[in-house]
């Protein structure tokens, strides 16, 4: 089961954090604290696996982020390094060759996307097509709510 997952930058500005276990606010930044150093300071042609207090740490660096998952010793590491790479494809599909911009100013699409991939830590949907249908949809949703409120703040100012 996937415990959390972290993106962040080259420069180890924490851009997505999801936690998937009971964590307190002081253990997230510990943990985070002392990861983000570890696998930034990690060569690039070393494996994309380690062993940290009792998880594996499996990342992935596309562009300038890294994507980083803790699981539990026992799970599959490429099997998460594969869900790595689908998210990674979700976000390229959805935002047109991803950048951290992208995800500076559209993480609650991020979010989304990650919730629609994985549950409590486990991988829910499997189907990309599934996921950004499911986005857009929610896009729809949320333009059509924006429009309503303007339409009745105009109605509300005409009053």
């Amino acid at each position: 089961m996937i415990q959390f997952v972290l993106m962040f930058s080259r420069q180890g500005k924490l851009r997505l954090q999801k936690w998937y276990q009971a964590t307190s606010q002081k253990d997230r930044k510990k943990i985070t604290r002392e990861l983000l150093p570890t696998i930034l300071g990690r060569k690039p042609k070393l494996c994309n696996f380690l062993e940290w207090r009792d998880l594996k740490i499996v990342y992935k660096r596309y562009a300038s982020l890294y994507f980083c998952m803790g699981i539990q010793m026992e799970d599959n590491e490429l099997i998460t390094l594969e869900i790595i790479h689908r998210y990674v494809e979700l976000l390229d599909k959805y935002f047109g060759s991803v950048c951290e911009l992208d995800i500076i100013f559209n993480y609650e699409k991020a979010y989304f996307m990650l919730d629609e991939l994985l549950l409590g830590g486990e991988m829910q949907e499997t189907s990309k097509k599934n996921i950004l249908k499911a986005v857009t949809t929610q896009d729809l949703l949320q333009e059509e709510s924006e429009n309503s409120k303007d339409t009745l703040d105009d109605m509300m100012a005409l009053s």
